[in-house]
């Protein structure tokens, strides 16, 4: 092991590396429980609010059982860090193979789409969500809100874990446990283009909305604490971030597009 540990917790290290003791592991899996929480907490915030926590610990706890099956002590890296990987990326999965956003979503977002392509046809370039809002005579707020949810699930459906040169897979910040169903190659071309096409549309975003954008889903920190690092309110950050969303969501409509 690579790091300070106390006498109690490298007792327990050595009896669950040695002799797989169970209860050992159950110790261990309290002891890092915190990190399952952390983790559930981050990716809580990018989801609609009807999604169970529970569920996302459910996921976790996975992760973390399979952290510590699979870690190798003799590796130079920290079990927390190699824990952070499995849990979000178990968590991750996990939502992927769930249908967690309701009907009732799916069915505005139906329907933001048509008054969309009504709107575009019409004026001839994309519609703001204000444009949107008014068709549908709902709030600018909600149209982006709902961009917002159906965007990420879009994301999950494209962050891969990367693999190094011998095939291996690296940690990172887009870790997930592959699934053991492969990838057709013109299924990862499309998620390769999805990936450049969203790093583009990045770019083209306003500067506080490219920085908003990286320090919630890179940095992974929370709306009140992006607002306490650039010294604004969260409700201004929730605004910034509904509005870059809003217009990646164009980037994605116009990849969908043209490969459909």
């Amino acid at each position: 092991m690579t790091t300070k540990k106390s006498p109690l917790e490298q007792k327990l290290w050595d009896n669950w590396l040695q002799t797989r003791d169970n209860e050992a592991a159950n110790q261990l899996v309290q002891n890092y429980m915190y990190l399952v929480s952390f983790h559930v907490e981050r990716i809580a915030s990018h989801l609609p609010s009807n999604v169970n926590k529970d569920d996302l610990k459910s996921f976790g706890l996975m992760g973390l059982f399979d952290a510590l099956n699979k870690f190798e002590s003799s590796r130079d890296l920290k079990f927390d860090t190699y824990a952070s990987f499995r849990i979000r990326g178990a968590i991750i999965d996990g939502l992927r193979k769930e249908d967690w956003l309701p009907r009732s979503i799916r069915e505005k977002t139906k329907k933001i789409e048509q008054a969309s392509q009504e709107l575009e046809q019409l004026n001839h370039r994309a519609p703001s969500a204000e444009e949107i809002a008014e068709k549908l005579d709902i709030p600018a707020k909600e149209v982006e809100t709902l961009i917002r949810d159906t965007l990420f699930a879009n994301v999950l459906s494209i962050e891969e874990k990367p693999k190094d040169n011998s095939g291996e897979h690296k940690e990172g910040i887009g870790y997930t446990i592959p699934d053991d169903a492969s990838v057709l190659p013109d299924e990862h071309l499309v998620k390769l283009e999805i990936s450049k096409e969203l790093t583009e549309g990045i770019k083209s975003l306003k500067e506080n909305e490219q920085l908003v954008i990286s320090l919630f889903y890179h940095k992974e920190l929370t709306l009140t604490e992006i607002g306490q690092v650039l010294g604004l309110t969260t409700s201004r950050i929730s605004q910034i971030h509904r509005k870059a969303i809003f217009k990646l969501r164009n980037t994605l409509k116009k990849m969908k597009d043209s490969t459909g």
